[in-house]
């Protein structure tokens, strides 16, 4: 069977608990559990595996092709994305290196799923948590928070200090000393688990530390850092086809219009239909980004995968992800806000919970600011400075620090 066609019948088993996510989606913030149903619903379907190459038992989906699906599951359900960010990112990680990642690709075909446990709270960028030497053994201790995804994981994807040196470390979720606290209080993406990890006095095996790193190094490659930011736009275009859905289905059944006297099949209104118009435009073109993001990044996958650093193609797909997002952001905000211009008061009841839309899209264009990468635009465009450079040169700051 080809890669295609596989991802077709990955499609077909997905398609069916998208269609109840939908449904579902208005109750999660009201009844969690419901949300750790589908995520393992999800799970036994094989989405952890759509990106996993056939030859290791996935669907082979290419990144077109998955971030499609994932732009899908986001108009259902915008945390669904999310939750699966690191996991997919990882395997995205990994493929560079396939020849001695087996063991974590038999995990991801067996169902496993992974999640993260980077950020930290702390008055300046670092790393407190720290892996320390046990002879032929290691000790992990630290707090982490931000962690996506960690409470539905099986694995954690740690990162720590070692020395002088930063370690990316693999965790079960459930290993002795491992507490996780779903204690994200956002008001929007509630249900991403994106909380407090803590880790204390951890035992990790040699073959958990994935590898090592000096510390001046930016977190991600450029490659990696569009796809990361490539799942936030996602879900962003997932919520404004949420939005346009949604103001259908309140629009089509009413039979009154604010302003005008009598029964009016508000349908045939012309100011809800030019606000559902603009809608529809919105939902098109943030799609659209997306899917221009994508193809930067299959123009810089082959780079990826033979292990080339130098490529211009990993730029140039950071600055399509950069531009994307500036319009992303504002278009779906748009959309969430819009969308209740065409019900009135009625259509602020929290029973319908459309106030979900714009709290998510809130939190989502919170990450990785719009604002900071303006800039950095700006200073490309005008000045040809390379994208990270006032990370670069804080970090170069902050290593040059003498010790108190």
């Amino acid at each position: 069977m080809s890669s295609s066609d596989n991802f077709v019948s990955a499609r077909e088993r997905l398609q069916p608990i998208i269609e109840t996510i939908t449904r579902a989606s208005q109750e999660f913030e009201r009844d969690p559990a419901l949300v750790r149903n589908v995520v393992q619903d999800l799970k036994t379907a094989g989405l952890g595996r759509v990106r996993l190459p056939n030859r290791f038992g996935g669907y082979g989906a290419s990144l077109k092709q998955s971030f499609s699906l994932l732009r899908d599951l986001a108009t259902a359900d915008s945390n669904l994305p999310q939750i699966f960010r690191a996991h997919f990112a990882f395997i995205e990680g990994r493929l560079r290196h396939a020849h001695k990642s087996a063991e974590w690709f038999d995990r991801v075909r067996e169902g496993a799923l992974f999640g993260a446990a980077m950020a930290e709270r702390s008055d300046e960028t670092g790393v407190s948590t720290q892996l320390s030497s046990d002879g032929n053994e290691f000790r992990l201790n630290g707090t982490k928070y931000y962690s996506t995804g960690t409470v539905y994981a099986d694995w954690i994807i740690v990162w720590a200090a070692e020395g002088e040196q930063r370690a990316h470390v693999l965790v079960p979720s459930d290993a002795p000393g491992v507490t996780r606290i779903d204690d994200w209080d956002g008001f929007g993406q509630r249900l991403t688990g994106s909380g407090t990890t803590v880790f204390d006095n951890v035992l990790i095996g040699p073959t958990q530390v994935l590898d090592r790193s000096q510390p001046g190094n930016i977190p991600a490659h450029s490659y990696l850092a569009a796809y990361y930011q490539q799942f936030h736009l996602a879900a962003l275009a997932g919520i404004s086809t949420a939005v346009l859905r949604d103001a259908v289905d309140f629009v089509r059944p009413r039979t009154r219009t604010f302003g005008v006297p009598g029964k009016v099949v508000q349908r045939e209104d012309a100011v809800v239909q030019g606000v559902v118009g603009r809608l529809s435009a919105l939902a098109f073109s943030t799609s659209a980004l997306v899917d221009r993001v994508s193809d930067a990044l299959t123009e810089a996958e082959p780079a990826w995968l033979r292990g080339d650093t130098e490529s211009v193609t990993f730029s140039e797909a950071e600055e399509a992800a950069f531009k994307a997002q500036q319009i992303v952001v504002d278009q779906t905000l748009e959309a969430a806000n819009l969308l209740f211009e065409v019900g009135g008061a009625s259509a602020t009841s929290q029973t319908r919970n459309l106030d979900r839309h714009w709290r998510n899209a809130r939190v989502l264009s919170s990450h990785n600011p719009a604002a900071q990468r303006r800039r950095e635009l700006g200073d490309l465009a005008l000045n040809d400075t390379p994208l990270w450079t006032p990370y670069r040169e804080g970090l170069k700051k902050s290593l040059s620090k003498e010790p108190a």
